[in-house]
């Protein structure tokens, strides 16, 4: 799987871009398949809130893009979350086409 991080306005260190790989492996083990995966880091600025940290992602599976995005007050939480969201999603769609 090839992964792909954005980080928009800002530039993300390399514990970040590490933390990301790591949790993204996760999804890896659980289905193979997934060509590729995009990762894009934002702000609000926006926002007055305290949760302005933003995390999406979007994974290309084999006749399908799942994606998910997350806000939080850091952004290793939000990938975090992102990521567990992303987990059931792609569950479901491995469980779906092994139905087929």
């Amino acid at each position: 799987m090839e992964i792909k991080i954005h980080s928009v306005h800002f530039h993300a260190d390399q514990k970040l871009i590490d933390f990301i790989n790591d949790k993204l492996s996760r999804i890896e083990q659980i289905f193979d398949k997934i060509h590729e995966a995009e990762v894009f880091l934002k702000l609000d600025a926006n926002s007055h809130e305290v949760r302005d940290k933003i995390a999406e992602i979007k994974l290309n599976l084999p006749g399908k893009i799942l994606f998910c995005e997350e806000r939080s007050k850091v952004f290793e939480e939000s990938v975090d979350e992102a990521v567990s969201h992303m987990l059931r999603q792609v569950k479901k769609y491995k469980e779906k086409i092994q139905g087929e």
